[in-house]
């Protein structure tokens, strides 16, 4: 069988793993309950976006925001790391609350995990404490610290490995700071991790 490159774990990951309001700011900005264990979602392959490609805004929503988030990448080796996006058609996330149903047509559209170049671990020595951000047409939206989650990336890999088996190349999206608001068609999305990783999206409908 041949090896496969885990700094392209987009292509062929199997699983994408969500972790819902892990930073208590942003529980409390969408009038959430501050979680108590991990609130867990998942994402399809499908949803994987690499730059170069346009989010597209789903025709069933009105309402489209962005969550900037770190996103651990399971390696044979240990983990590697990822800026993302997890895209959200909140609109529709209100609406399946409203009703007890699942996220996944809110969560789960194609293009709703964009994601930039793989991270090898090296360059985030501390997981514990890296600085997140992004800006819309050059305004910044959000700007937070892995250091404000509730859960920790440790204790996030071994709850979730006892329920989801880990395998290599699946993504495990930590959770978004507070900031998250809505995005338009045109619109350009610009992120980054200071001096280690930067990523740029625009926004187009699918229509």
């Amino acid at each position: 069988m041949t090896s496969r490159n885990i700094s392209r774990f987009w292509e062929w990951g199997k699983k994408i793993i969500c972790v819902g309001r892990n930073y208590a700011d942003h529980a409390k900005e969408l009038n959430n309950i501050v979680p108590t264990e991990p609130v867990l979602f998942l994402k399809t392959p499908s949803a994987y976006l690499t730059e170069g490609s346009p989010i597209l805004i789903p025709k069933y929503s009105n309402s489209v925001h962005h969550e900037i988030e770190l996103g651990v990448v399971i390696g044979k080796g240990g983990t590697g790391y990822a800026l993302c996006l997890d895209m959200t058609a909140r609109d529709v996330q209100d609406d399946c609350k409203s009703k007890g149903l699942p996220w996944t047509l809110a969560k789960a559209f194609n293009t709703s995990c964009p994601v930039s170049e793989f991270i090898p671990k090296e360059r985030i020595p501390d997981p514990g404490n890296v600085k997140i951000w992004l800006n819309v047409n050059g305004q910044m939206r959000q700007n937070g610290c892995t250091s404000q989650m509730i859960f920790s990336i440790p204790f996030l890999i071994s709850y979730i490995s006892e329920i989801i088996t880990l395998e290599e190349g699946d993504l495990i999206l930590t959770g978004t700071p507070k900031g998250v608001s809505a995005v338009q068609v045109h619109d350009e999305l610009h992120a980054g991790i200071d001096d280690v990783v930067s990523m740029t999206f625009k926004i187009q409908s699918s229509s």
